[in-house]
């Protein structure tokens, strides 16, 4: 199948972005296409107006601070598979990632488009509630932060409003001695995890009340 016929811009400024959106309920926001583009084909949705967030300035930035970690929406699984300070700043993340389908789309997709389309097989999500991130957002009003376990309500479901971009993950700096885990479980390399758990730890002694884990897949019974 093909995609319905739609309108396209590529605004070259977050507010004329979220001034689109605004003006037309039926927009879409798209970023690196992975998730969206399928959709389309499929016709499971039929925006009349998709506002591409390519040429937004500042929002492809990789930063590693004393206050944690901070990722563009528009950072690519690329940019953090090759972004050597993460190995240390977050290894879980890095993890995770590089487990996200095949090179192709981690060329492609992105940080925000992870979040926005919130799959419940998808790497990201799973990562940024395990470990308390703060998921920022920009709207008419302004800019929000929501934390990661209140942003997400259900499966391809966010607090997200239409008219509002997905702009920054935070995530906390991650702490020396931290231990983790990462385990996906797929039919083969590269697709969609049928289940998956993160985990991480304060020490390797750590009490269970320091430690945190994140179940995600597409299994909902295990048999």
């Amino acid at each position: 199948m093909k995609p319905a016929p739609f309108d396209y811009q590529a605004p070259g400024t977050l507010r004329e972005a979220i001034d689109l959106l605004a003006s037309n309920p039926e927009a879409c926001v798209i970023a690196g296409g992975q998730s969206l583009m399928p959709v389309l084909a499929f016709r499971l949705a039929n925006p009349s107006l998709l506002v591409d967030l390519r040429r937004l300035p500042g929002l492809g930035n990789i930063a590693v601070g004393d206050d944690g970690l901070r990722l563009g929406a528009l950072v690519r699984w690329r940019d953090i598979e090759d972004d050597q300070r993460l190995a240390a700043a977050h290894p879980l993340l890095r993890a995770a990632i590089a487990h996200v389908a095949h090179y192709q789309i981690r060329n492609r997709g992105t940080v925000g488009g992870s979040l926005a389309h919130a799959d419940p097989a998808a790497e990201l999500p799973g990562v940024a509630v395990t470990c308390e991130g703060e998921i920022i957002l920009f709207g008419p009003t302004g800019s929000r932060t929501v934390r990661a376990g209140d942003f997400f309500t259900g499966p391809l479901s966010t607090i997200r409003q239409p008219d509002e971009i997905v702009t920054e993950l935070r995530l906390p700096k991650w702490p020396g001695g931290r231990r983790w885990a990462f385990r996906k479980y797929a039919r083969r390399e590269g697709d969609f995890a049928l289940a998956s758990s993160q985990a991480r730890a304060a020490s390797a002694l750590a009490h269970p009340s320091s430690c945190c884990s994140g179940p995600f897949g597409q299994v909902t019974t295990m048999r």
